[in-house]
């Protein structure tokens, strides 16, 4: 089992940055590759960003350039550094890890509101 914990959202103005964090305990050893989704109320949950365990990253269109996702030597971390905010980034960003057995993985989710 790998148990997931996402830090870093809040209300930031339009323009602005933050940073997300998520830390994976558990069976780490089990990880391959994590991503992180994002659901604005009302709407399905839609990919953000994804890295591999090798490292290679893909992003949405809608995010592209501004953000950018990484993952830290030891593995159970991920980041997501977002800049250039927008209001219609606001959504609850959730990590998301898959294991090299088949399991997926979710963390409660983090809020981050952009304000016009």
């Amino acid at each position: 089992q790998v148990q997931l914990v996402e830090s870093g959202g809040g209300l930031v103005q339009a323009g602005g940055s933050l940073r997300l964090s998520c830390v994976a305990s558990g069976s780490t050893f089990a990880i391959n590759g994590m991503a992180w989704y994002r659901q604005a109320p009302g709407k399905q949950r839609d990919i953000v960003a994804t890295i591999s365990s090798g490292g290679s990253t893909n992003y949405a269109d809608s995010v592209k350039g501004r953000f950018a996702i990484s993952r830290g030597n030891a593995k159970n971390t991920m980041y997501l550094q977002m800049n250039s905010l927008k209001p219609e980034d606001t959504a609850v960003y959730y990590c998301f890890a898959d294991s090299y057995s088949g399991g997926n993985y979710w963390g409660q989710g983090t809020q981050v509101t952009v304000s016009s």
